[in-house]
């Protein structure tokens, strides 16, 4: 090959503990320098498919440059030249002897659409994890007025991410990751939202006829569970079509044992006599909440799926679409309550494909829901 500079401080040897897949993308790249002609064989990558900007770069020039002959390129490296020449001008650390590592490291050349495949499973990953981490940052991004649209917009981008990583890798029933799910996050207006339900309840007690027009509301929308207690008995009082007043409210609330946990029933009277506004307003105050707090649950639990290196892309496919499954749920009733048509939106067909199997073996786990 061509003489080079020597390494800089970027130069790909100098990286500390590669994870599993650097080595598998060494490997590929270190067939296809070896035998080009293997090109051929590997399917479902390209160039962004690999983790480091430099294996992306090699790939790139691999995929672009004319194959050389198989005699001639057993004879010298002008091909080789080639390569890293055009390479370089994406990745300027890449140098001669990393491609001789490339080929050095390659256990077999015959491996290749194996070893592809293993790219292709690992940036799934991390495609998945991209897009996850991008909902959690919608929902928390303050310079939107109306952040449930753009939300909800950002969930349907994830979803159809997950729907092209199942055409690729497509789910085995009951398989299920087995990473934990993380814990609810805060809600960050807290005082406000306690203040909102306080109100809604109250309105709720004052104005009973309108409760069976926002059956939308559950009672897990709300962020206390004395709140949510105390909505299931105003909704059990109105479906009777017994009275209803802070009274009656607060003997059903003694008789499904809200005052276990040491509640005060003075306390509740205060609550439930302080009406105002519009119960409407409030319950969709409530909800709009709930939305967003299940899209975060569901963007950090997808997050913490794909962080986690045991889970294959089956297993991954399987746990987000179940999370996911929180979000349609409650975005079908924020639907109901603001009187707005569902977006249609049109499944991609999976394609046939034929690849060697993973291999890794999937984890077998018991199936459990994700809950929010």
């Amino acid at each position: 090959m061509s003489p080079t500079p020597e390494p800089d401080e970027d130069d790909l040897d100098a990286i500390a503990t590669p994870p599993p897949v650097f080595h598998v993308e060494q490997a590929l790249l270190g067939a296809l320098l070896l035998e080009p002609h293997r090109f051929r064989d590997v399917t479902g990558i390209a160039a962004d498919s690999f983790s480091t900007a430099a294996h992306a770069a090699l790939y790139s020039a691999i995929s672009t440059l004319p194959p050389p002959d198989p005699d001639e390129h057993t004879k010298n490296t002008k091909w080789l030249d080639h390569v890293l020449t055009t390479a370089r001008g994406q990745a300027r650390a890449l140098t001669a002897p990393y491609l001789h590592t490339l080929v050095q490291v390659c256990p077999w050349p015959r491996h290749a659409p194996a070893y592809a495949r293993m790219v292709e499973a690992e940036h799934a990953r991390r495609r998945l994890h991209k897009a996850a981490e991008r909902l959690v940052r919608t929902v928390h991004d303050m310079s939107l007025p109306h952040p449930v649209q753009p939300v909800l917009d950002t969930a349907d981008a994830l979803t159809a991410v997950l729907d092209d990583i199942a055409s690729r890798f497509p789910p085995h029933a009951g398989i299920l990751p087995r990473t934990p799910a993380p814990p609810p996050a805060p809600t960050p207006d807290h005082a406000e939202a306690v203040e909102e339900e306080q109100l809604l309840l109250a309105t709720a007690t004052a104005h009973p006829a309108n409760i069976e027009s926002i059956r939308w509301l559950l009672p897990d929308d709300l962020t206390l569970p004395l709140h949510a207690g105390l909505w299931q008995c105003l909704n059990a009082l109105a479906r009777r079509g017994v009275p209803v007043d802070p009274v009656t409210v607060l003997w059903e609330a003694q008789q499904r044992g809200l005052f276990n946990g040491g509640g005060e029933p003075r306390e509740v009277l205060r609550l439930l006599a302080e009406p105002a506004g519009s119960m409407e307003y409030w319950a969709e105050r409530a909800l709009k909440r709930s939305l967003l707090a299940t899209a975060e649950h569901t963007g950090r639990h997808i997050q913490a799926y794909a962080s986690d290196p045991a889970n294959t892309p089956f297993q991954l496919v399987v746990g987000a679409r179940r999370s996911l499954a929180d979000i349609s749920a409650v975005r079908t009733r924020w639907q109901h309550a603001t009187k707005t048509d569902p977006p249609q939106r049109q499944r991609p067909t999976a394609p046939t494909r034929a690849g060697p199997p993973t291999t890794t073996a999937a984890h077998n786990a018991r199936p459990t829901r994700a809950t929010r």
